[in-house]
């Protein structure tokens, strides 16, 4: 099973902190700092992980004490170039690659060794990622995560180790499960 991580853009999903099968959050640098400083210390009071996405997320990771960050190379024309910058800057903190899903750039993304890559899963993608997620899987040792970017989606039958939601699509996957039991 596949561990979850909740992706938080919004102050009305703060009340998503404490639910059990979540191990770690991602906050969007768009929120309010003092938000992101009580979010932060209330997941470090719990014992899980706190990520940072967006514009100086590698500021901000140090600023608020937060385990690390999420990087979008999927625009990027030197992957090693901007891995090796923000690893420098982060220090020993985490830090998760999103890339496209291309094989290649997934190999490149690979070899400067993030702590995890991310591939974003959508409608118009599904056959391409799933394919590419299970020939990942198969020639990496690297964890693996799929961000999911639309509704419909089983991504419950990806090879990965990590999937990324929303709160909401993660209280409709909590929902459907009890149902099934």
């Amino acid at each position: 099973m596949p561990k979850f991580i909740l992706k938080i853009s919004s102050l009305e999903q703060q009340n998503y902190i404490n639910i059990k099968d979540v191990d770690c959050f991602i906050f969007s640098t768009q929120l309010p700092e003092n938000y992101l400083i009580t979010q932060i210390n209330k997941v470090k009071e719990i014992g899980k992980i706190s990520l940072l996405e967006g514009d100086n997320a590698a500021d901000f990771v140090v600023k608020f004490d937060a385990d690390g960050i999420i990087i979008d190379l999927t625009q990027c024309s030197n992957i090693k170039k901007e891995i090796n910058h923000y690893k420098k800057q982060i220090g020993s903190r985490f830090l998760g690659v999103i890339c496209r899903n291309r094989r290649h750039e997934a190999m490149i993304v690979s070899e400067n060794e993030p702590d995890f890559i991310i591939f974003r899963l959508g409608k118009d993608e599904n056959n391409k990622t799933k394919e590419l997620t299970s020939w990942y899987e198969e020639f990496f040792l690297l964890q693996m995560a799929i961000e999911i970017m639309d509704d419909d989606i089983d991504f419950l039958s990806y090879q990965t180790d990590i999937i990324i939601l929303t709160p909401e699509r993660f209280k409709i996957l909590v929902a459907q499960k009890q149902r099934l039991e």
